[in-house]
């Protein structure tokens, strides 16, 4: 779509779902938002991102109370309130459509999935397992400019894609130098949202003094402060999946912290124009409570 018009109006909306996606937000407020009617922001809005204005509202909704019957304890009826469902049995219902299976049994078979990994190691000694060495951090507020990537996250090349458009634009808007952060922030849960679906945005941190109207689908945000466990995986972005699988298969074990309900975050250390794949530097930052 080459209307700018209409793009920023995309941007202002889709900013708007995914603020506030956990409530009702009215037809009036979506017109008031975007200064278009909803029936020609609905129309939009499917042709930028192949699906509905409502079921990408429903589709986030229920991804998220998947998130939290996979990673807490929270009973089901709390769960179905916190994301905007005021009966049990309409989220129930709603979430076995999505998922082909009922709230219950999707985290019965998490939790079975656990209890395996619990009993293979049960009768190790913990401190022998080889999990990744962490430090915990606070990260403060970082202003980033951004551009999102939707799929698979082990589409590499796609990925890369993205990095290029956002480099050509940053060099476009004189704010790239050498001591520039590269960070990439990863939004979803393969194992929860189809991989068409996935977000990852590609991001660069942004010097206080710059102040730049971004254009198109580049956009600026503030990740707001949290602490994080931090993790270093040395490798190529391929091999990361193996660091993230010692984390998570072992964080039940010897890491006795919570998870927070925010976004991944990695930092890229290294230039991959200079730099061999195997020497590539990444900083593995998991959110906590």
């Amino acid at each position: 779509m080459n209307n700018p018009t209409h793009l920023d109006r995309y941007k202002k909306l889709l900013s708007l779902l995914d603020k506030r996606f956990k409530e009702e937000i009215t037809v009036q407020e979506i017109e008031d938002t975007v200064f278009y009617s909803y029936r020609n922001i609905n129309r939009i809005f499917l042709a930028l991102h192949q699906e509905t204005i409502g079921h990408y509202q429903k589709r986030l909704r229920l991804e998220k109370a998947a998130e939290y019957l996979k990673f807490s304890n929270q009973p089901i009826a709390d769960i179905a309130l916190d994301i905007g469902y005021n009966e049990i049995s309409s989220f129930s219902k709603a979430f076995k459509k999505h998922f082909n299976c009922s709230p219950t049994i999707f985290r019965n078979s998490h939790e079975f999935k656990q209890s395996i990994i619990q009993e293979s190691i049960k009768e190790i000694d913990i401190n022998t397992i080889d999990t990744p060495s962490f430090t915990i951090e606070k990260l403060p507020d970082l202003r980033v400019l951004y551009l999102t990537y939707y799929g698979n996250y082990d589409n590499i090349k796609a990925i890369e894609n993205t990095w290029e458009q956002l480099s050509i634009y940053a060099l476009k808007k004189k704010i790239l130098h050498e001591r520039t952060v590269f960070l990439g922030e990863i939004l979803d849960d393969e194992e929860i949202t189809d991989s068409i679906n996935c977000r990852y945005n590609a991001a660069i941190l942004l010097d206080d003094n710059v102040n730049i109207e971004t254009k198109g689908l580049f956009n600026i945000k503030v990740i707001k402060e949290q602490k994080y466990a931090k993790f270093i995986h040395k490798g190529s972005h391929e091999s990361s999946y193996d660091t993230y699988h010692k984390i998570y298969t072992h964080w039940l074990t010897k890491i006795q912290l919570e998870l927070a309900d925010q976004p991944t975050i990695e930092f890229y250390i290294n230039d991959e124009s200079d730099t061999p794949k195997d020497e590539l530097i990444t900083e593995i930052y998991i959110p906590i409570v």
